[in-house]
């Protein structure tokens, strides 16, 4: 047989009337046709394809076989089929003429997925002339039959069984060939006997049965576990768990292949993970096994609450129930395994709460709230500077201030002093205290009077740019206003300016009014106007005339200028340095009027005429005036002036 690859052999044997299987089978021109059959030997092959190629019920093989020497030996049918191992198909061999023949056996179709090899199936036939001395001896291999499989040790013996009609009968052992096949070096595999005999008449008969040889077990398959049981809750590990596998195959060792079926050393935390062994061997495969780890060695994150919930600054400011909750991110965590709410209704500045939550691996995780609770308001006064005046009032913004103070969490915050600016009577300032616990407290400083404007002062009876004429001048007075706090002092009027006459004062006049207060102490700006006093002046009377007149008069006569000041002012009316005389140019355009009554006097001087009710200036000119013009001021004590105009002469 061929060395190399092995796959899955086709071989012949005869049937027991010449041989079981034929690799020489003798015949003789016109004797007996020679019979043999085919059948499949299953191997566990290079293929890929372990065991019989043929699986299910539609895989099937298809060959030919066919005579290289027709005219020695023919063979029938010269094709066929095999659906499975156990197939069974005869071939009838007709010697023709002396000489030898090959029988071929040859793949024509295959949808197995398997590969098959045709030359065990191969034979020569050898055909000789008859002669009437000898017949051709009859070889059969007892013991084993081609195409069986047996278990490692238990292998028949194979021996050589030979029939001959003139050598007689005889047995004799077989040749055993050395086992072949992938794992031959544990004796798996295939194995020929092999018989080969010549009778006296020169007649060879040559037979060989392919068997196999199989591991009868399958391979044996075990796993330890340390610890051999969890020991956590519900089927965890807390601790490091090893996983030792143990696979054995005593009959095939070379032939083993395992799956999986590595060692396992866990020293972290692991959600359930299925670790799995199976082996296979020319003995079969071992029931596969799987073991399923889960480890959680960590404690459960636990965490309180508060409720209600504590403030920014951890405080709380009604009673406060503490409530354990847990989560577990691998076992979860265990029902009703977190220690149960606890209630704080007693003000503390830190009062510890332990508990706890177990996972369902049985770890315990565990913490401790810390509950400060404050359930009273803070206290808070206020007061205001300054204080105010003996009516009740201030005339200056207020400051108020406030003081905060508590016990137990301390102040969070305390309104700031504040400071009230504006008008008003009867305003307040409110403080809030809040404690860290956000107890809150109010108070109210109340009934401030504030008022910082002054009173309103104004000068009545005259008017600011009047003219009034001496003698009837309105009197000046007061008057006080305050729209808030109210008047406490009255303003008072002072008169200044002018100039003191008979009549009275004349001349620009300023009335001031001052000296107000109100009730919240604040003084009054004065309040002042200014008009004029002025005499009645109606003109200049004869002999002298007004306007733009040139009085005519001789140079060195003494004028009686006549004027009206509504009677007797006294002799104090001229403004200082009055009358005044000042050379002018005479006007050719003027009017001219020669004055018609001059006095005799030495010098000028001024008289008042109780009868007229007029005022005399005798106004005593100069001789050296001839041939000049003259402008007569008359500037009176009001302020006034008046002119008339002089040609001398």
């Amino acid at each position: 047989m061929p060395s190399g690859p092995t796959f899955d052999d086709i071989a012949n044997k005869l049937d027991a009337s010449i041989d079981a299987v034929a690799e020489v089978m003798p015949l003789t021109v016109g004797g007996a046709n020679g019979i043999t059959t085919l059948y499949v030997i299953p191997t566990n092959d290079d293929d890929g394809k372990n065991g019989c190629n043929f699986t299910g019920n539609t895989t099937t093989l298809g060959v030919s076989v066919t005579s290289n020497n027709t005219t020695v030996a023919t063979v029938s049918p010269s094709s066929l089929s095999f659906g499975n191992c156990g197939d069974v198909r005869t071939l009838t061999v007709t010697p023709v003429g002396e000489g030898t023949a090959t029988i071929i056996v040859a793949q024509t179709s295959n949808n197995t997925g398997g590969t098959f090899n045709f030359a065990p199936a191969t034979f020569t036939v050898n055909v000789a002339t008859p002669t009437s001395a000898n017949t051709a001896p009859v070889l059969t291999i007892i013991g084993v039959t081609g195409g069986d499989s047996y278990n490692k040790g238990s292998v028949p013996a194979a021996t050589c069984d030979v029939k001959d009609t003139e050598d007689g009968n005889s047995t004799f052992a077989a040749t055993l060939s050395a086992v072949t096949g992938p794992y031959a070096a544990d004796g798996i595999g295939s194995q020929t006997a092999d018989c080969t005999y010549k009778d006296g008449g020169g007649l060879t008969a040559t037979s060989s049965v392919t068997y196999s040889i199989v591991d009868p077990s399958a391979p044996s398959l075990s796993s330890t576990l340390n610890p051999a049981s969890p020991d956590g809750s519900n089927g965890w590990y807390k601790s490091d768990v090893t996983l030792t596998w143990t696979v054995g195959e005593t009959e095939s060792p070379s032939s083993l292949a395992k799956t999986g079926c590595v060692d396992q050393n866990i020293t972290a935390d692991q959600a359930e993970a299925t670790y799995s062994c199976s082996a296979t061997s020319a003995g079969g495969s071992a029931s596969p096994i799987d073991v399923k780890i889960k480890r959680d060695a960590t404690p459960p994150t636990i965490n309180a609450s508060w409720s209600p919930a504590a403030n920014a600054a951890g405080w709380n400011k009604a009673d406060v129930t503490v409530t354990f909750g847990g989560s577990d991110a691998l076992s979860g965590l265990a029902s009703s395994s977190c220690t149960a709410a606890v209630t704080i209704t007693t003000e503390t500045n830190g009062q510890s709460v332990p508990g706890n939550c177990a996972d369902n691996a049985g770890n315990v995780g565990s913490t401790t709230a810390t509950v400060k609770l404050d359930k009273t308001v803070p206290t808070i006064t206020g007061n205001r500077l300054p204080l105010a005046n003996s009516n009740g009032w201030n005339n200056a913004p207020v400051a108020v201030n406030f003081t905060c103070g508590d016990a137990l969490s301390g102040i969070q915050t305390c309104t700031p002093s504040s400071s009230l600016n504006g008008d008003g009577a009867g305003q307040s300032a409110t403080g809030t205290a809040l404690d860290n616990a956000d107890n809150s407290a109010s108070a109210t400083v109340s009934g401030i009077n504030i008022d910082l404007t002054a009173p309103v002062v104004s000068v009545t009876g005259v008017t600011q740019g009047a003219t009034y004429t001496v003698g009837s001048v309105p009197p000046a007075g007061c008057n006080t206003t305050d729209a808030l706090s109210g008047v406490a002092t009255n303003a008072t009027v002072t008169l200044s300016g002018g100039q003191t006459v008979g009549g009275g004062t004349v001349g620009l006049i300023t009335a001031n009014c001052s000296g107000a207060t109100d009730k919240a102490g604040n003084t009054a700006p004065n309040s002042s106007i200014t008009y004029s006093v002025a005499f009645a002046w109606t003109g200049f009377f004869q002999p002298v005339d007004n306007g733009t007149v040139l009085n005519a008069v001789k140079a060195g006569s003494a004028i009686p200028v006549k004027f009206s000041l509504g009677g007797n002012q006294g002799l104090y009316i001229f403004a200082s340095g009055y009358p005044n005389v000042r050379q002018v140019t005479c006007s050719s355009s003027a009017p001219v009027d020669d004055i018609e009554t001059t006095v005799t006097a030495g010098n000028s001087s001024l008289t008042y005429d109780s009868v007229a009710g007029q005022y005399v200036y005798v106004w005593k000119t100069d001789k050296a005036w001839v041939g000049t013009c003259r402008m007569l001021q008359v500037t009176l004590a009001d302020g006034s002036s008046h002119t008339a105009y002089f040609q001398f002469k």
